[in-house]
């Protein structure tokens, strides 16, 4: 044999050798993949939890995450519910002062954790897959979540944020720099959710947004507007409000949704799992110790001094007691005691069973947001409207401030009427007629008589339950009991203040302002930088945030 003909043949049998031993490697690479890898999952499988944790999430070590698990505290600030017993010092701000561990805290988890990180991979996948409507959603979620982080907390961390070459984090506490995030991830969403072509596919979002908007992406962009829109109106203290933000206030809420067939609305499987149902369900159980506020109640009783009628809302939206009437607690006295109601008036619990009961086994007398498979409204057409309303009314422009007022209410009956009416008796249903008569309450036929404690209450109405966050940022906005400049009558007519004896005794008198940062990251394991920014002082929760002042 030449040796020509010898190497050849060793040649060939080295290449066998090899290939087979490259098999070899494949086969026990994928057994045993390298847990230090960076393993691309598929993004269509990552947005539903990511969306799920809009409200509350699923994953059961970390089911509170989302707006609803803070609402449970927030509302108390805003007095749409409080707590059955006495007592309760809820302004305490709990989690990180008293023994509640992290009672208030779950959209700061939200954001760093169940979003954080997934969210970046979203982006970085969903780019170099040229899956370009995916990339828009994670953006436009991402933009959402940084206002609503900035609203609860105001001190947040910005610049330093998903850096993971860190253990601590140094505080960002320029509000406004927060804002110009919201807006230029708000920006960046708009961008891509434009792009079509490569690997945009309505069919294929659909798969991993099934709970939201099922792959719309007409429906997305109006989300977003409805972020940018949101931004504008809560700076309303601003000297530059009536000149410019209001006019962005109107521009953009024009573009958010405009029909109740544009909510943006996380709705549930509700498959018999616990983690497929409302977060406000019976089944999930964590509102069981609420009751609703007398201040809420009053509005839709007739008993508050701008409605002195009755509201056909009040069927779906709280409880009667068993004589058929309805009342309300007064915030941190909710006992029969304090608030000096007799035992039969007190109101059922949001499940529809008796006052002093804290579970129920099925959500069979359940009505809007508080049965197991109720979806839950993030944004409304409703609000929209109701933002419209305000910023017209800031400008001087009543005509348009009434007209969206109007609409902003039909819009609210229609969600109502629509989506939760289950377990309302028959006779309280809304009709038109019923509808009719309380427009016509509410609504004046002349422009100039329009107030702003009409918009403000009429918006606090149709936020309850759902939109806490943002009733918490108008109450902030107008200081609690802000007087309207025109009718020289609190913009939030009515609405008491806890008595001073009854303020944590270390808010020094003040009302709540701010969340404290997330008890267990933070003061666990950032308290240097937590400290630095003022976050330990005992009063901390009481500092005005930056949209409720007007010098910066």
């Amino acid at each position: 044999m030449s040796k020509y003909k010898f190497f050849k043949r060793f040649l060939f049998a080295g290449l066998i050798l090899a290939l087979g031993n490259l098999s070899c490697s494949k086969k026990i690479d994928e057994a045993y993949q390298n847990p230090n890898a960076n393993v691309v999952e598929p993004i269509e499988t990552m947005l539903p939890s990511i969306i799920a944790n809009f409200v509350g999430g699923a994953n059961p070590s970390n089911g509170g995450n989302g707006i609803a698990g803070d609402a449970m505290y927030l509302g108390r600030y805003v007095q749409y519910w409080g707590a059955y017993t006495s007592g309760n010092q809820y302004d305490q701000m709990g989690g990180t002062t008293g023994n509640q561990g992290g009672a208030i805290g779950y959209v700061w988890t939200m954001h760093y954790t169940t979003m954080g990180q997934n969210l970046n991979k979203i982006i970085e996948w969903g780019s170099e897959q040229k899956k370009w409507d995916y990339v828009g959603v994670a953006w436009a979620i991402r933009a959402w979540s940084w206002l609503t982080l900035s609203d609860e907390y105001a001190n947040i961390i910005l610049r330093e944020a998903f850096q993971t070459n860190r253990t601590q984090f140094d505080y960002d506490t320029l509000q406004r720099e927060a804002y110009d995030t919201v807006r230029a991830n708000a920006y960046r969403a708009l961008t891509y959710l434009n792009m079509t072509g490569d690997s945009v596919s309505q069919t294929n979002l659909a798969k991993g947004d099934a709970y939201f908007y099922n792959g719309d992406e007409s429906k997305w962009k109006k989300f977003v507007y409805g972020v940018l829109a949101r931004s504008y109106a809560h700076l309303t203290n601003k000297a530059e409000f009536k000149t410019s933000y209001a006019d962005s206030v109107i521009k953009y809420a024009g573009l958010a949704m405009s029909q109740n067939a544009d909510n943006a609305v996380v709705s549930f499987a509700n498959s018999g799992v616990s983690g497929t149902m409302n977060y406000y369900g019976p089944t999930r159980a964590n509102i069981g110790t609420l009751r609703q506020c007398d201040f809420l109640v009053n509005l839709l009783n007739g008993n508050n001094t701008s409605f002195k009628t009755w509201d056909p809302r009040i069927w779906y939206l709280v409880r009667e007691n068993a004589n058929g009437t309805f009342v309300g607690v007064r915030i941190d006295h909710s006992d029969s005691t304090s608030n000096g109601i007799a035992k039969a008036d007190l109101p059922q619990n949001f499940w529809g069973g008796p006052y002093s009961t804290t579970s129920a086994a099925n959500d069979n007398n359940a009505r809007y947001l508080f049965r197991n498979g109720a979806p839950f409204p993030i944004m409304t057409a409703s609000e929209m409207q109701f933002l419209i309303a305000e910023a017209a009314y800031y400008k001087g422009d009543k005509t348009t401030a009434l007209t969206a007022y109007s609409n902003a209410i039909s819009l609210n009956f229609d969600m109502l009427t629509t989506s939760y009416a289950t377990n309302v008796p028959a006779a309280d249903v809304i009709t038109p007629a019923s509808e009719q008569t309380y427009l016509s309450a509410v609504v004046p036929t002349d422009p100039n008589a329009l107030t702003l404690s009409s918009i403000m209450l009429q918006k606090y109405i149709a936020l309850f339950g759902w939109g806490v966050q943002e009733t918490w940022v108008d109450m902030r906005r107008y200081h609690y009991t802000d007087k309207d400049p025109v009718t020289q009558e609190q913009v939030y007519t009515d609405w008491q203040p806890l008595a001073p004896s009854d303020i944590w005794p270390l808010n020094n008198q003040h009302y709540v302002y701010r969340v404290r940062p997330q008890n267990t990251s933070e003061f666990s394991y950032n308290l240097a930088a937590v400290t630095a920014m003022g976050g330990t002082n005992a009063d901390y929760c009481t500092y005005q945030t930056w949209l409720c002042r007007s010098a910066d």
